[in-house]
């Protein structure tokens, strides 16, 4: 995401924002300091709420869970607590290792796509169209920094150099730094947040059939992306492609004009190579790893907010005054990616990401490796990869799509229930 301009409702430090991993984290919104004994948040126009840090509750004024819901009971500690245990240096932007990790990943997807060119093996191409799907969910992750302005404390440098990653992997910089800034500023809410937000009893009770398999259905909703880009989510309106959008403000408009110049520019560039190298070639590699990174992107972001490695744990979503900026952030997981920790610069690692966005990627697992006494049982372990492929997310991801279906439309803290009909046949 990119700096908080919640101009009316975010109380930011600095710079405001940052990022995530598997086992370490991180976000790109501010962070409130406010000792404001009151959890209400205040709903802007555009969807976005205060994340006044939370105030110590007693048992008495509150529901207490046990079990697989013991972690929707308000924590015991702050979030300023949690950033006062982060090194001041793990906030630090440091322009040239952002840039070195840049060039490394445009190096990658350069040689993976004239070796498999070259090559022209049936063999090599299944292998290429993984690798090379892999490297531009890596290539997201680097603009993912840019719109929380955690690639350098230059913004128009930032914005420039993220609208031309995101431009080539068919991303519109602006309207998902902006939709993303509002994910990051509502996580964990119900109907406030942005990303993967649940369905509820009514919405899913006026779904059709198709509707409900493409969202819940697994494995259609890994494809969802590009159409959630034009759509949103259910009970959702509005693309990220119109600056009219109810996603955007009056002031935003312009943003959006520019990154959809960016896409056009490379639809250009994909044109004139296409055009050069014919449509099979531009298919096999451009087309097919694209959608390997639609599965990429759809993969990790679910498992941010679902699936939990204990079978026993349900992840609560909140709304109302049960709902603060902190206890939202503490609904997401971390994860362990294996081999790919590094490859997609540690996305996997969210919690501190969630909370603290402005951390960049290469301070993620530092930061969380300081957090993590002050959370204590509020830190979800990752469950280690079984080796270099993480096989064991496989379980948790179809587990959480076989019966995280919909949540009540009643309740401050709710957790997600089955609905049998969501199936095929």
């Amino acid at each position: 995401m990119y700096s908080l301009q919640l101009k009316k409702t975010l109380a930011v430090s600095g710079h405001q924002h940052v990022m995530q991993r598997s086992g370490c984290a991180s976000n790109s919104y501010g962070f409130m300091r406010s000792s404001a004994p009151s959890l209400r948040s205040r709903i802007s126009k555009t969807g976005l709420v205060s994340v006044a840090a939370p105030v110590e509750i007693s048992p008495e004024e509150k529901p207490v869970f046990e079990g697989g819901r013991k972690l929707a009971n308000a924590p015991p500690f702050t979030l300023q607590d949690l950033r006062d245990a982060i090194p001041k240096e793990c906030f630090e932007k440091n322009v040239f290792r952002s840039f070195a990790y840049l060039a490394l990943d445009v190096g990658i997807v350069a040689a993976l796509a004239y070796g498999a060119y070259a090559l022209n093996n049936p063999l090599v191409w299944p292998l290429y169209w993984f690798a090379q799907g892999t490297m531009f969910w890596a290539l997201f992750v680097v603009g993912h920094d840019c719109g929380h302005q955690s690639f350098s404390s230059n913004k128009a440098l930032n914005d420039f150099v993220g609208n031309i990653v995101h431009s080539s992997i068919m991303v519109p910089y602006h309207g998902w730094r902006i939709s993303h800034r509002t994910h990051h500023a509502n996580h964990g809410h119900v109907e406030n947040d942005e990303s993967w937000t649940p369905v509820s009893k009514s919405q899913l009770t006026g779904m059709d059939k198709l509707a409900k398999l493409g969202r819940l259905l697994f494995p259609m909703p890994l494809f969802a992306y590009p159409f959630y880009l034009f759509n949103r989510s259910p009970g959702k309106n509005g693309s990220h492609f119109d600056p009219k959008s109810d996603l955007f403000v009056p002031g935003e408009e312009n943003m959006i004009k520019t990154s959809n110049a960016f896409q056009l520019g490379f639809i250009g560039i994909l044109a004139a190579c296409t055009f050069a190298l014919g449509p099979m070639a531009m298919f096999k590699l451009y087309v097919l790893p694209y959608w390997m990174f639609v599965v990429w992107l759809d993969v990790v972001t679910y498992l941010h907010h679902h699936g939990p490695s204990d079978p026993e744990e349900e992840i609560p979503w909140y709304r109302n005054d049960e709902w603060n900026y902190m206890r939202g952030g503490l609904s997401t997981i971390d994860r362990d990616y294996g081999i790919f920790n590094k490859i997609h610069h540690d996305i996997g690692t969210h919690v501190v990401h969630h909370l603290f966005p402005q951390i960049p990627h290469y301070h993620l697992c530092k930061a969380t490796d300081a957090v993590k006494p002050v959370m204590g049982e509020y830190y979800r372990e990752p469950e280690p990869s079984p080796g270099p492929l993480p096989t064991h997310l496989i379980g948790p991801l179809v587990r959480s799509f076989g019966k995280d279906h919909y949540v009540d439309d009643e309740g401050d803290i709710v957790f997600y229930k089955k609905d049998p009909s969501v199936s095929l046949f």
